[in-house]
């Protein structure tokens, strides 16, 4: 119980800082409203639901990679990072907090993405969502590790995309699979095992990458 009252307090803090701040999810709103209009009047009429899907996946991954190269930056700037790594709390909760935070950060934003792009584009049906949130737990999950590593570093912004893009590339393709396919079951199989795989390992190597 310890253990998980960590987790919601340090959840709790990031979702209080964002909210008195307001510059992550409000960025991440703009960014995905923003592509989707754009590829909305961009591309021409009778543009098959397969390529809308797979624009779908393009601003989600890279609304997520805005969300996460944000997500550490308090804890850099003001030096909280020390002081939650000498706590007296397994450091794995502080990924879980920040990845928590983080998928509700996604998930608020795509909670006007997906209405946005069911009106421009194609219909979503319950295996296509089911992907999308599978999708999102993996990219948060490997993300908020990702984002911890090159946090540190002063090029950050550029590092973040070259870590996270590879590693998100089954998601991607799970996902416009669970979206396209006849049998999308398959590709909720393969999301479900990489967010069960890709979390353990998250979970088991923070606290020696905030400790290097």
């Amino acid at each position: 119980m310890t253990y998980l009252a960590d987790v919601a307090a340090l959840t709790r803090k990031d979702l209080r800082v964002e909210l008195r701040a307001r510059d992550t999810l409000p960025a991440m709103l703009l960014f995905v409203v923003s592509v989707l209009v754009v590829f909305h009047f961009a591309l021409p009429e009778g543009t098959g639901d397969d390529a809308a899907y797979g624009l779908l996946w393009v601003a989600i991954v890279f609304t997520a990679l805005l969300g996460l190269a944000r997500a550490w930056v308090p804890e850099q700037e003001h030096g909280v990072l020390d002081g939650l790594v000498l706590a007296p709390s397994d450091r794995s909760a502080i990924w879980l907090g920040k990845t928590l935070a983080t998928l509700a950060f996604l998930l608020t934003a795509q909670a006007v993405a997906l209405p946005a792009f069911v009106l421009f584009f194609a219909p979503l049906d319950a295996t296509a969502l089911a992907g999308v949130l599978l999708a999102d737990i993996g990219i948060c999950a490997v993300g908020s590790l990702m984002a911890a590593m090159a946090a540190a570093s002063r090029s950050r912004e550029v590092l973040l995309p070259l870590l996270v893009l590879p590693l998100a590339i089954p998601l991607v393709v799970g996902g416009v699979g669970a979206a396209i396919s006849p049998d999308g079951q398959r590709y909720l199989l393969l999301l479900a095992l990489y967010d069960g795989v890709f979390a353990v390992l998250s979970w088991a190597s923070f606290e020696y990458v905030v400790t290097e």
